[in-house]
């Protein structure tokens, strides 16, 4: 298929959209992102209102409950992007069914969509997961230690999974692991003989509430592995969702840190005026575009149906590389300040540090 030119104009749904979430976000994501990091814990409702913008209900077939739309990861990327400004670690819970959702969608038959998706035709949140992501340094998606053995009837899955949101409340996951003919996908049901999870206390997107899952002898019927798998439209997917939700979060930190510097004054002026901070700020600036654009474009191609996962992989390690700098950068634009709670700086930067662990956790 002939490449395309990349068109940043958006539908008028699209634009329609984009109001709602920026005003959610603005107006109530973040104001509830402080007491959800201190808590570590996503507030239920906040949660419910984000699946009551219907992501994962839009792209399900309708006979099964969902709005029968085509496909469109352009516009999943814009929601995740404003959401995350508002607050990446609870937008990050909140959108976990919508990447479960897809994961069906793609890699599953007919007989799958019917017997798991009428589930998640809901304005309320239906807890899920994709567990791809293990407990290990140098993980590579690719080099899986959860492995699916086969037995009569079925698959018996044994590891351990990192690092998954909402891990204690989840009803199901979609458990990738390495089968006799390679990396293969299982629906687990969370009420499975064998599964055990526990919550983890990590340094950032702590309201996102992750944590481990731990399969021992767990069961899965042949008719639980994803008929289609494909490991890298997941992990392509995956880092563009990755890509938008530090896109948000930076954003966030930008627009923190340009009102401060004017503000705040150091030897009779605003620190604005210093060169070393406004190039940090306009750096700041540059570097968000850039990771905006990536994102954008890998999305773009995904949704015409052109190759994008050196697209999706490019906007991944721009986010994770700049979004680090950018929040090391907020950080010290609020000099003292920014190492104190009183502002939202440090609950940014904690947030950014994590995503580099998060593979498979956000197919859009």
């Amino acid at each position: 298929m002939a490449d395309h030119p990349l068109d940043l104009s958006l539908t008028e749904e699209q634009r329609i959209t984009r109001e709602s979430m920026r005003r959610f976000a603005a107006q109530t994501l973040a104001a509830s992102a402080r007491d959800a990091d201190e808590a570590a814990a996503a507030d239920g409702a906040l949660l419910d209102r984000i699946a009551a913008f219907g992501l994962p209900l839009m792209s399900m077939p309708d006979a099964l409950g969902g709005a029968g739309m085509p496909r469109s990861p352009l516009t999943n990327v814009l929601a995740v992007e404003d959401l995350a400004q508002g607050d990446l670690s609870q937008t990050l819970a909140a959108l976990q069914p919508l990447g479960v959702v897809n994961a069906l969608l793609d890699f599953g038959d007919e007989k799958q969509w019917e017997a798991w998706l009428p589930r998640f035709a809901s304005e309320r949140l239906v807890p899920a997961a994709v567990a791809l992501a293990e407990p290990r340094a140098t993980f590579e998606p690719s080099e899986l230690r959860t492995t699916a053995r086969r037995e009569s009837g079925g698959y018996r899955l044994d590891g351990e999974k990192s690092l998954i949101p909402l891990v204690e409340q989840a009803e199901l996951f979609v458990v990738i692991a390495a089968a006799e003919d390679g990396p293969a996908a299982f629906l687990v049901e969370a009420d499975s003989s064998g599964v055990s999870r526990q919550r983890r206390d990590y340094m950032g997107l702590r309201a996102a509430q992750p944590g481990s899952l731990m399969l021992d002898g767990v069961r899965v019927p042949e008719a639980g592995r994803l008929a289609n798998f494909d490991l890298e439209r997941l992990l392509a997917l995956s880092r563009i969702g990755q890509a938008a939700l530090a896109t948000g979060c930076c954003q966030a930190v930008l627009e923190q840190s340009v009102p401060y510097a004017l503000e705040r004054k150091a030897f009779g002026e605003p620190i604005a005026h210093r060169q070393s901070v406004a190039f940090m700020i306009a750096n700041m600036g540059i570097e968000i575009e850039g990771m905006r654009l990536l994102a954008w474009r890998a999305a773009s191609r995904a949704e015409q149906g052109l190759p994008f996962a050196r697209e999706a992989y490019l906007a991944a390690l721009q986010a994770i590389e700049k979004g680090m700098e950018i929040g090391t950068d907020g950080v010290q634009v609020f000099g003292g300040a920014g190492f104190v709670r009183d502002y939202p700086l440090e609950m940014y930067y904690r947030n950014l540090r994590g995503l580099a662990a998060l593979h498979g956790a956000l197919m859009v």
